[in-house]
């Protein structure tokens, strides 16, 4: 059981970093606007934001017993964010100008935290299997965490490493503002489908 749960906790870490997101949009971004070395930043900011998105998804669980529709009301602040942002990403026409959107701490802390499909994706599916490892090894639910973190950081820098190799190409300036519109309609992409799940959780609830 031991050995099967911590191979699934790696497993969700690996795809979970694989999969397109708020978060590895920004990255994707911040490495043809700067390259990849900038797009570090971003990288060890959310994996810091999402570690206490996980740590407090499970605290709420074990403790305070808050339901999903608590998080499914976060995610239309969540959209509103990524609709913000992809509002700048629009209007770029070109690289190393002041039409760069800059991903601070605080901007990246907030797209994050506003994530309610993130939330219930820890509430719904890592933190149960977490709690279970628990019952079998002491911290068992940290050690699980931890893990699904540490796969996460392996797959986002590695895709990241992997699309930083085209850069070049996607800086040609007949390209730029083509790949910044893809960027942000990506973005209104997440902002709309965490809306609609969000609306169709209250609808059928």
């Amino acid at each position: 059981m031991i050995t099967g749960e911590i191979i699934t906790a790696i497993t969700l870490g690996l795809i979970g970093g694989l999969i397109p997101g708020p978060v590895i949009t920004a990255v994707f971004t911040q490495i043809l606007q700067s390259g990849f070395r900038s797009a570090l930043r971003i990288i060890f900011i959310a994996l810091a934001v999402e570690t206490l998105v996980a740590l407090l998804s499970l605290l709420l669980i074990t403790s305070l017993g808050l339901q999903e529709w608590v998080f499914r009301l976060l995610s239309f602040a969540g959209a509103a964010v990524l609709a913000w942002i992809a509002s700048g990403l629009w209007k770029i026409r070109m690289l190393d100008t002041d039409e760069k959107v800059f991903f601070g701490p605080w901007k990246i802390t907030i797209m994050i935290l506003t994530n309610g499909v993130l939330w219930t994706y820890w509430i719904t599916i890592c933190i149960p299997r977490a709690i279970l490892l628990s019952e079998a090894v002491p911290f068992g639910d940290y050690l699980f965490m931890a893990l699904v973190q540490a796969g996460w950081l392996v797959s986002t820098l590695l895709i990241s490493y992997i699309f930083s190799h085209f850069r070049n190409l996607l800086s040609q300036p007949r390209v730029i503002p083509f790949a910044f519109k893809v960027f942000a309609i990506v973005f209104v992409y997440f902002a709309v489908d965490m809306t609609w799940k969000s609306i169709h959780f209250f609808l059928h609830t």
